[in-house]
């Protein structure tokens, strides 16, 4: 009797220790045949074609997906750290393709990967060089006077340089998530920046690593960038989606370019060590950014939980500017949320176009006509200016 009781135990302890791995081995089994299926993660798909490029920098037209879209042609400048697609990360995940769908005429800057010979790079060269001659370029070509600039972290802080330097060809003025004001401790990032020695970062790279640069903003955060956001991974590798978008996600975060030594020196110890642009003391090319002379429509967008840029950093860019129609927004997400999260499918982009489309509307007299004749002339403006930073970089070579 004392024996096949016990012998009913050790089934009854047998079955109840399947039961635990069951699930286990069904999820392994399933991860296994999501991870076989795999082709190559694509990112950046919605149809564009290069329609100019210079050097490293590309301009991609994204085709539009209504017949008429708005007649003010919409740039998006991202930052030099990391890439572009981050706004077309995926079908469902795209700022770009919500804004196309909403009727926009779409352009995005592609910065590259800057090599040796780019280290010499200036600030100047990337605002008044790359960035001016791709605005002048999407002027011409889609017949508007002026055109709206959506400037994405630093490529937001480009952006509002480029608008105070030029407010002749900015119709409207989008900054997204972009820092202005550096004198903040709500960030380890401007914490760490003021004591950094760049000199010499700067002059033993020459162009500075971007896996140097990443690894600095994994340790903003390490625990859940480092650690926690792959226990969870693990927990839904059996989901294909999940699979799928997480590593989209691992492939921008880890695609991380190198940057220019002198542009990297500029704006670390002008931004973030001296912060002399929101006190309207920076210069670039031998000319002093005032913010003040942003007076064209100015959307200030903002992540609430922002680890990277805090709203300290860029709220002020609205009383900075002299804009007298201009609005802030704050949403309940963090920096990579307003790009991939679903509050910026939902909530983000409605609002950004919400906004944008009254102000992209233009009379006869801002739509001069593009001719042969203005193409032409852009393609000679390419040349000098291709030539000008020839001649940079050879004096400063021979130095």
């Amino acid at each position: 009797m004392n024996y096949h009781r016990k012998n009913d135990y050790f089934m009854i302890q047998t079955m109840n220790g399947l039961n635990l791995i069951e699930e286990p081995f069904i999820k392994f089994t399933k991860s296994c045949e999501v991870i076989s299926e795999l082709t190559e993660i694509s990112v950046g798909t919605t149809p564009h074609e290069i329609v100019y490029s210079e050097d490293k920098m590309k301009l991609f037209h994204y085709k539009p997906a209504v017949e008429n879209p708005c007649q003010v042609p919409v740039l998006m400048i991202y930052a030099l750290v990391n890439r572009y697609y981050i706004l077309d990360l995926s079908p469902d995940k795209s700022v770009i393709k919500n804004l196309l769908d909403k009727g926009f005429d779409v352009y995005a800057i592609d910065w590259g990967y800057p090599s040796g010979m780019d280290k010499y790079l200036t600030i100047d060269d990337y605002v008044n060089g790359y960035l001016n001659n791709a605005v002048d370029y999407v002027r011409r070509e889609s017949g508007a006077d002026k055109i709206s600039l959506l400037g994405v972290c630093v490529g937001g802080t480009l952006s509002a340089m480029y608008a105070s330097l030029h407010p002749e060809k900015v119709k409207n003025l989008i900054s997204f998530v972009a820092p202005i004001n550096f004198d903040t401790d709500k960030s380890l990032l401007n914490i760490w920046a003021k004591e950094m020695d760049v000199d010499k970062i700067v002059d033993y790279y020459g162009i500075v690593p971007g896996d140097f640069l990443n690894m600095g903003f994994l340790l903003l955060d390490p625990f859940r960038l480092m650690i926690d956001k792959y226990v969870g991974f693990l927990e839904r590798i059996d989901d294909k989606k999940t699979v799928e978008n997480f590593l989209r996600m691992e492939k921008w975060i880890f695609d991380s370019p190198g940057q220019a030594g002198e542009a990297y020196r500029q704006f670390m110890k002008d931004c973030y060590q001296k912060n002399l642009l929101i006190k309207n003391k920076m210069e670039i090319g031998g000319k002093r950014i005032n913010l003040k002379k942003i007076s064209m429509p100015l959307l200030n967008i903002m992540a609430q939980f922002d680890h990277l840029v805090p709203n300290e950093s860029s709220q002020p860019l609205t009383e900075a500017v002299s804009s007298t129609d201009k609005e802030s927004m704050v949403f309940p997400t963090g920096h990579i949320g307003m790009f991939v999260g679903s509050k910026s499918q939902n909530e983000v982009c409605p609002k950004i176009a919400q906004w944008l489309k009254p102000r992209s509307i233009t009379s006869k007299d801002e739509t001069p006509k593009s001719t042969d004749a203005d193409r032409d002339q852009n393609k000679t403006d390419v040349k000098k200016s291709k030539s000008k930073k020839s001649n940079r970089k050879s004096k400063e070579i021979k130095k």
